[in-house]
């Protein structure tokens, strides 16, 4: 067997299903409350208290400043989708990032910059404005969107996990690649595409250990950082960042007059655990944000 037919082999058992998202700025008429949607207004219950975090931002001022509200997902859209049972197929997932600190993820500080609200079926839910103290900048333009099933596959430094032959063969990536490209993904090393579920498109480095560092209170900046975790957690780490999968990847936000980037060309990754997606608990959902 070749090298081209043995990665066949193996992605075609490990591909995965992702949601892609396309979007366009909404300019012309107020979308209905119920609309999966980018930016603008959220769609929120009366009683719900608006996120905040404190940090300091790119300015230098360290202050507590509101979350922008960064997306709103109906799923019954995307139920037809989700192949593999995931997600609720009904109810409205909102997701919130605080812009102005755009924290990393690698610090347990970093908790709060960013948060995932789940409402069900018949909650009701109203246009909501942001609080008044939101700064421009923060403010996410309203675009409409639309969503289409494609194939995912994982990261060439993932992908080694998975054969040991790939260990140290510096060449082989330029195999997988092809390979890659023939099964129909290309990936977003440029940090342009938005997505649910599937595998995430990485810049950097693999986040699953990363997420469960932090959720331990491990902070995972640095090789130094790495190295005052007990090799005995790293171990449990290790065991349990296959309980991690990627909720909700977004890219750069481009319309006639706004560009929202994160980092330097980079995405935002929405993390949860497994077992708390079944739950619908999105109170651990970690964020990750990496650029090139």
């Amino acid at each position: 067997m070749t090298e081209h037919e043995k990665i066949s082999k193996i992605l075609e058992k490990v591909q995965k299903q992702e949601i892609r998202v396309s979007y366009q700025e909404n300019v012309d008429e107020t979308l209905p409350v119920m609309t999966s949607k980018i930016g603008g207004c959220p769609s929120l219950p009366e009683d719900f208290v608006w996120p905040r975090y404190k940090g300091e931002a790119f300015d230098g001022v360290d202050k507590e400043r509101p979350l922008s509200f960064m997306a709103q997902i109906n799923l019954s859209d995307v139920a037809i989708y989700d192949e593999e049972g995931l997600l609720p197929h009904t109810g409205m997932l909102s997701f919130f990032y605080e812009l102005m600190t755009m924290r990393w993820g690698f610090d347990p500080e970093d908790t709060g910059c960013a948060k995932v609200y789940y409402f069900s079926e018949g909650t009701a839910l109203s246009r909501t404005a942001a609080p008044k103290d939101l700064e421009e900048d923060a403010v996410m333009p309203e675009c409409s969107i639309s969503f289409d099933k494609h194939i995912s596959l994982p990261e060439y430094q993932d992908y080694k996990k998975l054969d040991s032959e790939a260990q140290g063969n510096v060449r082989l990536w330029e195999v997988y690649d092809e390979v890659c490209c023939e099964l129909g993904y290309m990936r977003d090393n440029w940090g342009n595409r938005t997505k649910l579920l599937g595998y995430p498109d990485v810049i950097q480095n693999s986040m699953e250990e990363e997420c469960e560092s932090l959720l331990r209170g491990y902070r995972r900046g640095c090789p130094e950082d790495f190295a005052k975790i007990p090799e005995n957690v790293k171990l449990e780490i290790k065991e349990k960042s296959t309980d991690w999968m990627l909720l909700f990847q977004m890219g750069t936000i481009e319309t006639g007059d706004s560009e929202i980037m994160f980092g330097d060309c980079g995405h935002i990754y929405f993390w949860i655990r497994k077992q708390d997606l079944q739950a619908l608990d999105f109170e651990k959902v970690w964020l990750i944000l990496q650029c090139s």
